[in-house]
């Protein structure tokens, strides 16, 4: 594969993981409203969710109207990840030099699944919500790893003999 290819390859994974990070943060700021659509919706879940799903609703709800600083908490969580976003502009610039972007995004991921375990029991949260949100870290995985080899491939390519 030549190095246009590589550098194409390498773009588009990089912009899919933005936009896909982006949308994660974003649909941070309005979670009450997001859950309340959901449990609109409850049926198309199964029981255990839906129900899991009510209780956080009610839970935000409820928070929201007697503490909505708290939510402030979850706006700087959104924030975070559009933040990261941007720092994946470096590697869609110029890959080999920021390929540390990729290494930082992959150490992340792999660092939600113990959160996500770990955290998870402390908050009392139910293992097979806890098994959905290690999913986002390995889902981040695949794209990320992929990246890592092809910018590698690159590097090789771009070494003077």
């Amino acid at each position: 594969m030549d190095d246009k290819r590589i550098i194409r390859r390498i773009k588009i994974i990089i912009i899919v993981f933005i936009v896909f990070l982006t949308l994660s943060g974003i649909t941070a700021f309005p979670i009450e409203t997001e859950l309340q659509i959901l449990n609109e919706n409850g049926s198309i879940f199964p029981d255990f969710i839906a129900k899991w799903l009510a209780d956080v609703y009610l839970a935000v709800k409820d928070t929201n109207t007697k503490f909505p600083f708290l939510s402030y908490g979850t706006d700087w969580l959104a924030f975070a990840h559009l933040v990261i976003a941007v720092a994946f502009i470096g590697p869609l610039k110029n890959p080999v030099k920021n390929i540390w972007v990729i290494e930082f995004g992959i150490i992340a991921c792999l660092m939600v699944i113990p959160l996500a375990l770990i955290a998870g029991v402390i908050r009392g949260i139910p293992f097979y919500w806890r098994l959905i949100d290690c999913s986002f870290g390995i889902l981040g995985l695949i794209p990320l790893i992929w990246c890592y080899k092809l910018i590698k491939k690159l590097e090789v390519n771009s070494k003077p003999n």
